[in-house]
């Protein structure tokens, strides 16, 4: 059905960077787990004469997110005091950039293929945190000034599912380039959704609405769908859509209003007078840019025509199975980058088998022997299946799979002259005289019944496959 309104979307998405210390002091900066005001220094507490050090890694990682999202990387660039007073803010001001970005304009690539084109991003410490309860709300000072860039990207967004997706890309970008840990539960990349709706026929984008601290990639799109719903109401009825800030709730489905949105003149920018410039040398740049590993397009571009595009999708989710992939992909054929794509998503992927994604994947040259055996019938898949779990146990992870397969007794009979006399003692048998003469007389399903007395016979360890066909000729 053709929508009324045409809905336009912009998204800023604050990643966390994942260096050891905060922006401007030397703490920690992992407080996952940790006491509330514990990771603080005498810098996020904003004590008289207490002065920012701006730290090195943290540009680092900055000039890879950039290089990863195809922008420009600007040579210059300087820090700013954005004030605003909120008790989570002990300095009454974020330290931020707004006039001179590090990171210039650049662009995602959706697996579509549309570009979502990148504003610019900037460098900038984040907030603490307020939990709120009935009748007061507790600060926890931890998040001070841990290293955000904060991501902006232009209104080319045109759907909750270009959302979703976009979104979802530069997750996988910035987790990739190795530059945030990407937990998204624990905060380490937030999204903030721009909604405006306008007629077809109007030529000035609508007021928009801002969702703020979104966590996922399911929220974005449902809050996208509500907030479409939300507004197209208004606009229908005649009012007026508000610019304000909004949050979004899980549990209910909806968004709610939060405060009207300020303009960059209510922050009162200033240039941070505590902090030089940044100005970086093209081999300095060079040197970063160098560093980045494989992207997604890349594994894309590698793994196109050997595994099917949705399944490659769905490797991208894991990029310590990606890699693993394209280690195997640099050593053997397509037939056992296949196997392995499909042995990963049928095993690893299954929902019984989640937690063994947290352990240490097996080695290559493991993967690539394992492969190899069940693409020439050495294993069934279903004792294929059996090894490679084996495989991340410790007292087996160093084992060949063959080793282990014959530890297990799992090795698949393949000899032909073993086999037709499995099956010649089979047919031999007077229980199964009955089901090769119904095949003779044309029944061809009892054929999986005399497969299965074979298979029985040898305990599992025949080759199905081979046993039909011997069967056929037997009985022909």
């Amino acid at each position: 059905m053709t929508k009324k309104y045409e809905i336009t979307i912009g998204i800023e998405c604050h990643v966390q960077l994942s260096t050891k210390t905060k922006l401007f002091s030397e703490v920690d900066n992992d407080a996952r787990g940790k006491e509330p005001n514990s990771c603080v220094s005498p810098v996020d507490y904003a004590l008289p004469g207490m002065l920012p050090r701006l730290n090195g890694e943290a540009v680092k990682f900055a000039i890879r997110a950039g290089a990863a999202m195809n922008a420009k990387i600007n040579a210059r660039s300087r820090f700013d005091r954005k004030h605003y007073f909120y008790p989570d803010s002990p300095k009454g001001y974020q330290i931020t950039q707004f006039y001179s970005p590090i990171i210039g304009a650049g662009f995602i690539e959706l697996p579509s293929g549309k570009k979502i084109r990148i504003e610019h991003a900037h460098l900038e410490g984040d907030a603490g945190k307020l939990t709120h309860y009935d009748t007061y709300s507790l600060v926890d000072l931890n998040r001070v000034d841990t290293p955000l860039i904060e991501i902006v990207s232009m209104p080319d967004i045109s759907s909750a599912e270009e959302a979703r997706d976009y979104c979802k890309e530069l997750w996988r970008t910035m987790v990739y380039a190795g530059v945030t840990n990407g937990d998204l539960y624990n905060g380490n990349m937030r999204f903030d959704v721009n909604i405006s709706l306008k007629l077809p026929e109007a030529k000035e984008l609508g007021t928009r609405a801002e969702i703020k601290n979104l966590n996922s990639f399911r929220s974005v799109e449902r809050a996208v769908e509500y907030e479409y719903s939300r507004q197209s109401k208004l606009l229908d009825q005649g009012e007026k859509i508000v610019q304000e800030t909004r949050g979004w709730s899980d549990a209910t489905g909806k968004t709610t209003p939060q405060r009207s949105k300020e303009a960059a003149q209510d922050y009162r920018y200033m240039p941070e007078p505590d902090l030089p410039p940044l100005n970086l040398s093209s081999e300095f740049i060079a040197a970063e840019v160098a560093r980045l590993p494989l992207l997604p397009h890349d594994y894309r571009a590698k793994f196109r025509g050997t595994v099917p595009d949705d399944l490659i999708e769905i490797l991208l989710d894991y990029p310590s199975l990606s890699a693993r992939l394209a280690e195997v992909e640099d050593s053997a054929d397509k037939k056992i980058v296949k196997r392995l794509a499909n042995l990963f998503s049928s095993v690893l992927l299954a929902e019984e088998n989640a937690s063994l994604l947290n352990d240490k994947l097996p080695e290559a040259p493991q993967l690539i022997e394992l492969c190899t055996m069940l693409e020439q019938n050495e294993l069934s898949s279903t004792a294929g299946k059996e090894v490679f779990i084996k495989l991340f146990e410790p007292k087996h992870a160093a084992k060949s799979p063959r080793d282990l397969a014959k530890e297990l007794n799992l090795l698949q009979e393949n000899d032909s002259a073993a086999l037709e006399a499995l099956v010649a003692s089979v047919l031999e048998d007077p229980a199964t005289r009955q089901a090769q003469a119904d095949y003779k007389a044309g029944q061809a399903k009892v054929l999986g019944f005399l497969v299965g007395q074979v298979m029985k016979a040898s305990h599992g360890k025949a080759n199905p496959a081979a046993v039909s066909e011997i069967l056929k000729k037997q009985l022909a």
